[in-house]
């Protein structure tokens, strides 16, 4: 069944989980029609978002970041809010769907009434983010949700999107591994806000503290992203239930700072800025693939490209020169 715009809002402004579904699914849409639909509807719902928390939770793979959400979310609807989860699966190279099922793997946070998942898959998309993560983030807000919480691919150092669209940046780490530092240095380091170091018992309790105590030393050596903010690296266990109310506390002391500085409104302006950057790039890019005085033009420098005849980057300097100069 179609909906039209107006009835996809009426939906989303009244918690319709089923109606933010198919909003959701009309942003994801990469037809030209459906496009011009998620823009209308995209445009009429803005005075309603701007309201929630934006956390970005990022980790190596096996970190925990489904059992931590899930607990955290919970932990964050029984304090009398609404929580949005959008859970970016890593794609299948062939099919560009989801491998992982993270709405299968969050049953009990599924189960409750003011929570919202939405796995999405990433398509190959860079940075651990799907290219629509911002604007789903919108529909939730405009849904009333409270905290919306982006579980990223787990990728590493190309988690940068995630910091540029989120209020707060959580890194979740666990103990071992060798080297328990050369993965997470300068990368992931300069853009977290929030360290918990989960999978903590007594018998890994030394160990756990020791990473503490290295993370600390590394945190030294960069500046922080906000003034007045220490990082604080925190120790406990997403399973059983363990410093996720001190995660909580923290995420809230860290936007009023944030917010009594003036920096919330400030941080998220840049933000709003690179997206807008970003989709001048991609429109430019799919103005030029659609240009059939270009097309030929395109298909050769790429081929060339491809064969390495030259430098991809040479290629691609030479085809955007080429169709700016065209008459």
């Amino acid at each position: 069944m179609k909906f039209s715009t107006e009835e996809l809002i009426e939906g989303i402004r009244s918690g319709n989980k089923r109606l933010i579904a198919k909003a959701i699914t009309l942003v994801e849409s990469k037809k030209a029609e459906h496009r011009i639909e998620a823009e209308e509807l995209l445009k009429k719902i803005m005075p309603f978002t701007g309201n929630s928390i934006r956390v970005g939770i990022t980790g190596v793979p096996g970190a925990g970041k489904s059992t931590f959400i899930e607990n955290f979310g919970r932990l964050i609807i029984a304090n009398g809010n609404k929580v949005a989860v959008l859970a970016i699966d890593p794609s299948s190279s062939i099919n560009k769907g989801s491998i992982l099922g993270d709405k299968t793997r969050m049953e009990e946070l599924a189960r409750e009434e003011n929570a919202f998942i939405r796995p999405s898959p990433s398509s190959g998309f860079l940075g651990g983010v799907a290219n629509t993560t911002f604007e789903t983030m919108m529909i939730c807000e405009a849904a009333g949700y409270d905290y919306i919480l982006i579980e990223t691919v787990g990728v590493g150092q190309s988690e940068v999107l995630v910091a540029d669209i989120t209020d707060v940046f959580l890194f979740l780490k666990i103990i071992g591994g060798g080297d328990e530092l050369q993965g997470i240095k300068r990368g992931i380091m300069e853009m977290v806000d929030l360290i918990f170091i989960n999978k903590v018992d007594q018998d890994n309790l030394q160990k756990a503290k020791n990473t503490r105590l290295e993370l600390k030393r590394a945190l030294d050596f960069i500046p922080p992203k906000e003034k007045g903010w220490k990082i604080p690296v925190l120790l406990g266990s997403a399973l059983n239930n363990e410093g996720l109310g001190d995660i909580y506390t923290k995420i809230n002391e860290f936007i009023d700072l944030k917010k009594k500085a003036g920096r919330f409104t400030e941080v998220r302006t840049q933000q709003a800025e690179k997206r807008f950057e970003y989709w001048v790039q991609e429109y430019i890019l799919a103005m030029m693939k659609r240009s059939g005085s270009m097309e030929e033009a395109y298909l050769q420098h790429k081929k060339n490209a491809s064969e390495m005849v030259s430098n991809p980057s040479t290629e691609a300097k030479l085809f955007v020169e080429k169709f700016l100069s065209k008459d």
